[in-house]
């Protein structure tokens, strides 16, 4: 089964604010068999709206929408639907005494307009909306399905879960797609790719694999359908322990885990607490592990020590260090490791120094030159990364291998407690 999705709004097309519903409804969609053909954007402008309408019924079973559903004259979703469908502007009392509860409780009366949002096409089957006034609407049209839905997110999602995706797959009957995600950290897609090119080729037609880069990791995607979903699942479990097995220490993790979580966990199992000195991240790092619950338990704090005087003053970074080598460099973040333990009192730390940009590089150390430690009061290992990015991303894609880089050192020199 096919679906395309219309994203209704001029907020859209001139870039204020960004279509997450599309993403949110593929990734659900994909979940049910129920796979995606196209994306249009268009504005509340009824040909447009037409434009979009024939477009998605030349490729699609089904039609999504969303936005243009709100009390104002800019939204004329409804209209474009109602003409288009041959269907009649007809008052829905229910949808109006819904809207008038919904102001009650908030100790307020409707306005006019509220009223006229609860003029309906005549030929739509009313999909109630708990989260908000503007109901969603479900029309059969030439063997077609169009479905219209509030552009606001949390709106969208409860219609799509309690209403959309039951009744699609109720009318469709589509084959569903299971996956298994295996994550990975610190090698590239294409040098993955070579490792497991052998295994890739052996998987049989109905599973295929997909790499997913961002920033330092790659999700690896095994995608599967068949009739049979209990061999399916076999199936996917076992190609996907044989990756595992052919990338070892790269999987850091499975389905929706983060880096962070894994890490926490890590540390916790080890009765280890944690603390950051960072430099070129300016508290990226320790942002990224305090995101996740309960990393109290785990993390201890964090310095960022930006300039070389906080560098020396606080971690004891030696002055002659910072003279001869440079606050980027594999003897200071050395330093900045240890001086870090010592500071907080903590069973590990991540030091972290370098080259952002868009300024400050050198021919020697050009931007993206980031030099990283992790230590223990015994031991400390450090990593030079090339990142070559712009500002930004420079700083997302050394917090994730710097947390990678603790992943790994807690593997090889501190085992879990029994």
């Amino acid at each position: 089964m096919k679906v395309h999705l219309i994203t209704i709004g001029d907020e859209i097309l001139i870039g204020q604010i960004v279509d997450t519903n599309s993403a949110w409804m593929g990734r659900h969609l994909n979940e049910h068999g129920i796979h995606i053909s196209g994306i249009s954007s268009v504005p509340d402008e009824e040909q447009a709206i037409h434009q979009a309408l024939r477009l998605g019924m030349a490729e699609a079973d089904a039609i999504l929408m969303t936005g243009g559903l709100g009390p104002t004259k800019d939204d004329v979703t409804k209209i474009a639907l109602a003409s288009f469908t041959g269907g009649q502007m007809a008052f829905h009392e229910k949808s109006y005494e819904r809207i008038q509860r919904f102001f009650e409780r908030l100790g307020r009366k409707p306005t006019e307009a509220h009223r006229q949002q609860s003029y309906m096409p005549d030929n739509a089957a009313i999909l109630t909306n708990r989260m908000g006034t503007a109901p969603g609407m479900w029309i059969e049209h030439q063997d077609h399905v169009i479905v219209s839905m509030p552009g606001i997110p949390y709106e969208m999602e409860y219609l799509m879960q309690h209403e959309v995706i039951p009744k699609l797959v109720k009318r469709f009957q589509p084959r569903p797609v299971k996956h298994r995600t295996l994550l990975t950290a610190g090698m590239g897609e294409s040098n993955i790719a070579e490792r497991i090119q052998d295994l890739e080729e052996a998987l049989p037609p109905h599973i295929k694999l997909a790499y997913l880069p961002n920033l330092g990791k790659v999700r690896l995607r095994l995608s599967g359908s068949s009739d049979d979903q209990t061999q399916l699942e076999q199936e996917l479990d076992r190609h996907a322990t044989t990756i595992k097995d052919r990338l070892q220490d790269l999987v850091f993790g499975q389905e929706e885990e983060t880096l962070e979580e894994v890490v926490g966990r890590m540390l916790k199992a080890r009765s280890l607490m944690l603390c950051t000195a960072e430099s070129c991240t300016g508290g990226y790092i320790g942002h990224l592990i305090t995101s996740v619950p309960g990393s109290s338990d785990y993390f201890q704090g964090g310095l960022i020590a930006y300039s070389n005087e906080v560098k020396q003053q606080q971690l004891g970074v030696k002055a002659e260090t910072l003279e001869k080598y440079g606050a980027v460099s594999e003897q200071t973040v050395r330093e900045m490791a240890e001086g870090a333990v010592r500071l907080f009192g903590g069973g590990i730390s991540i030091a972290i120094s370098g080259i952002a940009g868009p300024g400050g590089g050198s021919k020697d150390k050009p931007v993206g030159t980031i030099w990283m430690a992790v230590g223990t009061a015994d031991t400390v290992e450090t990593f030079l990364l090339r990142a070559g990015k712009d500002r930004l991303k420079n700083i997302q894609y050394a917090g994730n291998h710097a947390l990678n880089f603790i992943r790994l050192f807690l593997q090889k020199h501190v085992p879990a407690q029994a």
